[in-house]
């Protein structure tokens, strides 16, 4: 711990990443262990179950400031977008190699640019463009449209991560007026309500080891994304975003060793064009952020 301590902020931001990196990977493949013989709608009720159960006394102390809210329809709206990412995903994770289908994930941000434009007006320059068109011809070269080993499931994977990037431009606007706790709590509670009828209707009796699969995606799920929040409270975004992409490592190894899965050359290559256009968009990203810090706003005083 002494030496954890000793570290520099953007080291610190690294190593817990890299743990909520593998806490993520681990709980994909814990959900397409468990997909084998369990519906989705059970396996995502569950798992916002035990989240719920964890936030709790959370929630008890801040009841009820943390269900106010000043944006009740976006609330709604990230909830159903969430609804959608989670049910695609899933699905795209139990049916596709665990590398393939996190790899189409990592779409989300191309998508967050394109939300980021027509929501929230932002302004983005010709190479983030540019950068949007080749992240897609990648995810193109992996779903292989028109030939043979095209997918059903590629395209929910698409689906899922446009959905996300949307939820993550929902945020960005909830974020303005509302605070972590209620963003955190209405979707947890939302979307484990909105699949209790599904589940229930699709409940299959589960085995102990599947017990103990959906008790684990739901505990793994909880301190993967605290250590992610941790993460970026020490380390430089631009820094940990990209690094991020280790999840595809991990993702590799656990489909190797658990289901005998090796991703094929197309996989490869689109899954390389992804992530070099990814990286590049936060690279823009962070140069126009230190940009913006060295201008008169950023070093506090103003030119008028």
């Amino acid at each position: 711990m002494k030496r954890f301590d000793k570290q520099s902020d953007n080291v610190k931001g690294a190593l817990i990443l890299m743990l909520a990196a593998f806490g993520f990977s681990m709980m994909v493949a814990m959900i397409k262990l468990a997909g084998q013989h369990l519906p989705v709608s059970q396996i995502l009720f569950v798992r916002q179950l035990g989240m719920a159960l964890m936030l709790g006394p959370v929630l008890v102390r801040s009841f009820p400031d943390a269900f106010r809210t000043n944006h009740l329809s976006l609330q709604f709206a990230r909830i159903m977008l969430a609804l959608i990412a989670m049910s695609c995903g899933f699905t795209a994770v139990i049916h596709m190699p665990l590398a393939e289908a996190t790899a189409i994930a990592f779409a989300k941000s191309f998508f967050v640019t394109i939300f980021a434009v027509l929501i929230l007006k932002e302004v983005v320059g010709l190479y983030r463009w540019g950068a949007v068109v080749v992240g897609f011809l990648g995810v193109i070269v992996m779903l292989r449209p028109g030939a043979e080993g095209f997918s059903i499931y590629g395209l929910l994977a698409l689906i899922g991560a446009a959905s996300a990037g949307l939820v993550m431009v929902i945020i960005r606007l909830l974020s303005r007026t509302d605070t972590p706790s209620t963003i955190l709590a209405f979707q947890a509670i939302g979307v484990g309500l909105i699949m209790a009828i599904p589940a229930f209707i699709q409940w299959v009796p589960p085995t102990p080891r599947e017990w103990a699969l959906l008790a684990g995606i739901g505990v793994v799920s909880y301190y993967s994304q605290k250590a992610n929040i941790y993460a970026f409270s020490y380390g430089e975004a631009s820094l940990l975003a990209s690094l991020d992409y280790v999840r595809l490592i991990y993702a590799t190894v656990f489909g190797w060793l658990l289901f005998s899965e090796l991703p094929g050359g197309s996989t490869w290559v689109g899954a390389g064009i992804i992530v070099s256009a990814s990286i590049y968009t936060v690279h823009r990203e962070s140069k126009r952020m230190q940009r913006l810090a060295s201008g008169p706003s950023g070093r506090g005083f103003s030119s008028h």
